[in-house]
C-alpha cells in the first residue's frame, strides 16, 4: 500500500525503481498482488459483518452474516484475480499490436498492471465503511490507476515514442472497463440487486463453504 503512495506523488522515479528490480511473475505475484488484496479483501468482509451496507427496504443497513461474506469475498476476490491475470495478456497483445519491442513480455505487462492499480486497490480500504458506497471508491482508484500508469507503461514496456500514446490509451480504457465490469457485479449484490447465490461462480462458492 505504501507504494501506491509512492507510485501517486513520486510518479517516474518509483517506476524507475521498479524496472531495475527486475521482479519476476512469482515474486510481485506473492509479494505485492496477493497481499494488496487480501488486506483489502480481509477489511471490507470484517466491515460488512460489522456494519454491513445500505440496500433498499432497510432503515439502515443491512448486516451481512459470516457465510455471506465468505461467498461474497471469495467470488470477488477470484474475480479481481482473474482480472488481473487475463488483462496482463490483453496488454502484452496491445503492445504487440502497437508494433512493441522485445520487452513486451507477460511479467512486464503482470508487474505494470500490479503496480499501477495499486492505487485503486489503495481507496477500497474505505470499502469496509457502511456509508461509503463501492462506486466512489472504485471511480477515483481507477482513475489514480491511470493517471499512475502514464509514467509507468513508457518505462516498463519501453514502446517506440510514436505508438506510446496509442498503447496508454488503448491500455487505459482496457482497465476502466475490466474494473468497472467487475465493480459494477460486487456493488449490485451489495446494494441487494444481485443474488449471489443464483450466479453460477458465486452458487459453487456457497456450496463449499457450507450452510
Amino acid at each position: 500500500m505504501f507504494q501506491a503512495l509512492l507510485l501517486m506523488f513520486e510518479g517516474g522515479p518509483a517506476w524507475d525503481r521498479i524496472v531495475l528490480k527486475e521482479q519476476g511473475f512469482v515474486r510481485v505475484l506473492l509479494q505485492h498482488l496477493l497481499p494488496m488484496m487480501v488486506i483489502t479483501t480481509v477489511l471490507e468482509g470484517w466491515g460488512l459483518n460489522r456494519w454491513g451496507k445500505w440496500q433498499p427496504g432497510y432503515q439502515f443497513y443491512k448486516p451481512f452474516s459470516t457465510n455471506e461474506v465468505l461467498g461474497y469475498e471469495a467470488a470477488q476476490f477470484t474475480l479481481n484475480l482473474l482480472l488481473i491475470l487475463v488483462c496482463a495478456r490483453l496488454v502484452q497483445m496491445l503492445g504487440r499490436t502497437f508494433h512493441g519491442r522485445i520487452t513486451y513480455t507477460y511479467t512486464r505487462s503482470f508487474t505494470s498492471l500490479v503496480y499501477g492499480l495499486s492505487p485503486m486497490f489503495l481507496l477500497r480500504l474505505l470499502d469496509p465503511f457502511a456509508g461509503m458506497s463501492p462506486y466512489v471508491t472504485w471511480s477515483i482508484g481507477i482513475l489514480l490507476s491511470i493517471w499512475t500508469l502514464y509514467d509507468g507503461l513508457p518505462r516498463l514496456l519501453a514502446p517506440d515514442p510514436t505508438h506510446a500514446l496509442g498503447l496508454y490509451v488503448s491500455c487505459s480504457f482496457v482497465l476502466f472497463m475490466a474494473t468497472g465490469l467487475v465493480r459494477a457485479v460486487t456493488a449490485m449484490y451489495l446494494q441487494g440487486n444481485a443474488g449471489l447465490s443464483h450466479s453460477y461462480l458465486g452458487g459453487h462458492l456457497l456450496k463449499m463453504i457450507g450452510p
